[in-house]
């Protein structure tokens, strides 16, 4: 078993392993030897370990195929060929179906563009770039783990905004609250996914959310322990934007704050993605991977969004050796329609930024905004 959190769901992290074990067994594909410094140090560098060999087997040729599709695209990107690069972080044991299956567990409902209310002014003004982390309306990143609940995290990141706008007070929220609570009444399963707009509606009719503090994530299925005495905000309403709108997406961006969206992020150039600017022409209308724009700009000509996400995690002792143990590295994304850039400017323990998630000239997303927080 992967030391690395628990899974959205043991079953299907078993099944996927076992076809792997048997499918490379069949084809006896051996590891490649001149490659154990590199395995061994890349396990030690993400404190990977495994209780079986012959899931250590299984992983080490995932890893080997990853690692030669990471060489040849860098490659190709000392070339000239493309404009972002590639990194063996610490999901390269996987591949996309099961990084897109433990984290990305998006459950569209049928009739999610049945409601869209969001009132836009097409003559308005609106600033060149926002960055609502500029006016302290935005938390930390925290790292969801092997869990899908990433619909969890861009809820409670849309409301954490609203609540500074209305209180002046900055408060994490709990995602493990909505992961526990808003379940098969909402159609939302836990770790093996949900949708942002049913997390809102929860809240709603549970006239409140837990803080993280007093709710913490786990990073798997509980049973619900919501506390009233715990609550640190509430929601009234939410609105839904129309499908695919960008004009809308930036006024509602720059009148109300930050938005969940949902992208598709299924593709390895995504979960592998280290530095540059972010493309990839396979990307579809097919989401899976619930998000948070919390600003726009443009970089060298290109316009940008800038979305928070929870993929990437380093350990602690790579990059202060007085810490022990694992520390999450904050991930933004800059997602626009065709280009993408890393922004130089977050420092040290800031991963970089990404720009460019979908094709098709816009982002494709469903986009909630919750219009009303309170303590």
């Amino acid at each position: 078993m992967l030391t690395m959190g628990a899974p959205a769901s043991s079953i299907m992290k078993w099944l996927v392993w076992g076809l792997l074990a048997s499918s490379y067994a069949v084809a006896q594909v051996q590891n490649d030897p001149t490659l154990d410094h590199h395995w061994n140090l890349w396990k030690k560098t993400y404190g990977r370990q495994y209780q079986e060999k012959n899931e250590e087997v299984a992983r080490r040729l995932i890893w080997e195929k990853n690692l030669k599709s990471v060489m040849l695209h860098n490659l190709e990107y000392s070339m000239g060929m493309h404009s972002y690069d590639l990194g063996m972080n610490h999901l390269a044991d996987m591949t996309s179906e099961e990084v897109s299956s433990l984290m990305s567990s998006l459950r569209v409902p049928s009739q999610w563009q049945a409601n869209v209310t969001y009132k836009s002014n097409s003559n308005q003004k609106l600033p060149d770039s926002v960055d609502w982390r500029e006016k302290g309306c935005v938390t930390e990143v925290k790292y969801q783990g092997a869990c899908g609940a990433c619909w969890a995290f861009s809820a409670v990141g849309a409301l954490e905004a609203q609540l500074k706008l209305k209180t002046g007070n900055l408060v994490s929220l709990s995602a493990q609250n909505l992961v526990d609570c808003s379940t098969e009444r909402y159609g939302n399963k836990g770790c093996n996914g949900g949708f942002m707009t049913k997390a809102f509606q929860y809240i709603i009719d549970n006239n409140g959310i837990d803080s993280e503090v007093s709710y913490p994530y786990k990073a798997m299925d509980g049973n619900c322990r919501y506390d009233s005495k715990h609550r640190a905000a509430t929601c009234s309403k939410y609105t839904e934007l129309p499908f695919g709108s960008e004009d809308a997406l930036k006024e509602a961006v720059a009148n109300k704050g930050p938005v969940s969206v949902a992208i598709d992020a299924k593709h390895s150039s995504f979960f592998l993605y280290k530095s540059g600017v972010y493309y990839d022409p396979s990307c579809t209308q097919n989401v899976n991977h619930g998000v948070l724009v919390v600003g726009y700009g443009n970089l060298n000509g290109r316009d940008y969004w800038l979305v928070k996400n929870r993929y990437w995690k380093i350990f602690a002792t790579q990059i202060n050796n007085v810490l022990s143990g694992g520390a999450w590295v904050a991930q933004w994304v800059k997602a626009s329609a065709f280009s993408s850039g890393h922004d130089p400017s977050q420092g040290p323990g800031i991963k970089p930024h990404i720009r460019a998630l979908c094709s098709a000239g816009s982002l494709l997303p469903l986009l909630s905004l919750p219009a009303s927080a309170y303590l």
